[in-house]
């Protein structure tokens, strides 16, 4: 732990989310003084018990407003932007959020003479995606370069955990329905013949897209590790776990670690978009049309760039950390089986 007499300050927005409360407990083992930029004060004070008294301060901030982020960043020695949404809502929409509130940021840190800085966007990012979402994390990554030469950007796959909205979302489907969806299974199944059988049939093809799953530990020590070592500085770093799986893996993840049996699903990519169109309507919705787009490809790392080895960080397996915080989806008998 640092002197209290070295104020190290760092601003972190979106410090109130998954990844972030992951991150401040990280930093302020790490001795920084920590501003928890967000929206909702009063959602953010549970931050102030994961350090010392004082060392972390839930900060309001409008990420949309110039002068309420460099009231945030003024003083700061460094700051991290982990605001993204997964889908579009009233004003908050892709290119607001992902890319013109980045550059916001990203300058107004400059102008203040800011020179560590950390971007979260997503791995998958591309300017030429079919998906608003991947696109627009795009521009914000070259928004934060532009402004900042120096500021490292981190591409975490679907980041678990936890609080995490992935995983946990499937086991609690396991709870009130007979079957898991295979997103991107084919629309007919595939028909063989041979092996000393007369036919065998494949619902599930090669399983849907491909995932690479990282956990929200290993983001936090890759965020730190950037803001700690000036050689990180100006270089992207896919954050990516050490399996690949497809969607239907996915599904046997969850139901391994929640001792449940149930029938795996076709969901082809088509009828996804037809309910996607129907449910991005609500108010929170489960699926939205820009995601069916991010199905289309895989979401592992594609080896170009550096990556968690590079960072000195050894990826953890999502087969150690998954039972841990899903076993509460478990029925009551095979949590009793467990504990004995």
């Amino acid at each position: 732990m640092a002197s209290r007499t070295q104020r190290r300050i760092i601003t972190v927005f979106g410090a109130s989310g998954f990844v972030g409360r992951h991150l401040v407990r990280r930093l302020a083992k790490d001795g920084w003084t920590i501003r928890a930029a967000c929206r909702d004060v009063e959602k953010a004070h549970f931050l102030r018990t994961m350090s010392d008294v004082g060392q972390v301060t839930p900060w309001g901030c409008d990420i949309a407003d110039a002068n309420s982020v460099r009231v945030a960043l003024d003083g700061a020695e460094a700051a991290v932007n982990l605001v993204g949404i997964l889908y579009e809502s009233g004003n908050a929409t892709f290119q607001k959020i992902h890319a013109d509130c980045a550059k916001q940021i990203a300058e107004t840190a400059a102008s203040l003479g800011i020179r560590h800085f950390v971007q979260m966007s997503a791995l998958g990012a591309d300017k030429n995606s079919d998906s608003e979402y991947a696109r627009t994390k795009a521009m914000g990554e070259d928004a934060v370069k532009a402004a900042l030469p120096s500021a490292s950007i981190v591409r975490p796959s679907v980041v678990f955990g936890p609080e995490d909205s992935f995983f946990n979302t499937f086991a609690g489907i396991c709870r009130i329905s007979p079957f898991l969806p295979v997103f991107g299974a084919p629309t007919f199944p595939d028909v063989s013949f041979g092996g000393g059988k007369p036919f065998a049939i494949n619902f599930l093809g090669d399983g849907g897209p491909k995932f690479q799953p990282v956990y929200v530990g290993d983001v936090a020590d890759a965020i730190v590790k950037c803001l700690s070592d000036s050689t990180c500085a100006g270089k992207t770093y896919e954050l990516a776990g050490p399996s690949v799986y497809s969607c239907a893996d996915i599904m046997r993840l969850v139901l391994n670690a929640t001792s449940r049996k149930r029938a795996l699903l076709p969901a082809p990519l088509w009828i996804l978009e037809i309910k996607a169109f129907f449910l991005e309507k609500l108010p929170k919705p489960l699926l939205t049309t820009d995601q069916v787009k991010l199905l289309q490809k895989d979401n592992v790392a594609g080896g170009s760039l550096p990556g968690l080895s590079e960072l000195g960080i050894s990826a953890t397996p999502a087969e150690a950390i998954l039972p841990t915080y899903l076993r509460r989806y478990r029925t009551p008998l095979a949590q009793t089986r467990a504990v004995g």
